[in-house]
């Protein structure tokens, strides 16, 4: 419940870093794209983007610790969180290419227990003196997954996260971004 509350949240804060958009949703699917420059090469970046418990929002965590997180970063490596006697899989790599590439299959918080399938990607491409980072979160599930409504929330917390991860690549911290 506390995921969904802050999803909710996050929805009245504006997205930070980088042009975001709903690019597609209905009732069962929705598509969130987003392409911004980090200025750090790709493969710092790819390294970043795997040292998840650094950049991730704690606010954006089952035990409110993104020090909790880890991501192993190849073919069936799970990004996952453990607390306690307590653990959570946010999500599984399904392609690795190193300072190019990182795929995961993930339905994040609230839509883990809704039975839709979530695929996020995240490319790489030298640009200039740092790196375009290409961002697509797709997720597809029933007509009754409502996820039309869910996707303006979902995108201000994934924009939010990814302005987190081009902080700490940047400065080497993620502190929260202000409005």
């Amino acid at each position: 419940m506390r995921a969904l509350f802050l999803l909710a949240v996050a929805s009245l804060v504006p997205a930070l870093g980088g042009h975001a958009e709903v690019k597609d949703s209905g009732a069962d699917h929705l598509l969130i794209v987003n392409t911004r420059t980090i200025h750090a090469s790709p493969d710092k970046v790819y390294a970043a983007l795997t040292d998840i418990g650094h950049w991730w929002d704690s606010e954006h965590t089952y035990s409110g610790d993104a020090a909790n997180l880890s991501m192993q970063p190849s073919a069936g490596g799970c990004f996952c969180e453990r607390w306690g006697a307590q653990s959570v899989a946010h999500g599984r790599v399904i392609w690795a290419n190193p300072g190019h590439l990182l795929r995961l299959e993930s339905a994040l918080g609230p839509l883990q227990g809704m039975a839709v399938q979530g695929v996020m990607t995240f490319a790489l491409k030298p640009a200039g003196d740092g790196t375009t980072l290409q961002f697509e979160y797709r997720v597809n599930g029933s007509g009754s997954s409502a996820l039309d409504q869910l996707a303006p929330n979902v995108d201000g917390v994934l924009m939010a996260q990814l302005g987190r991860l081009q902080q700490f690549v940047e400065t080497g911290k993620a502190a929260a971004l202000k409005p």
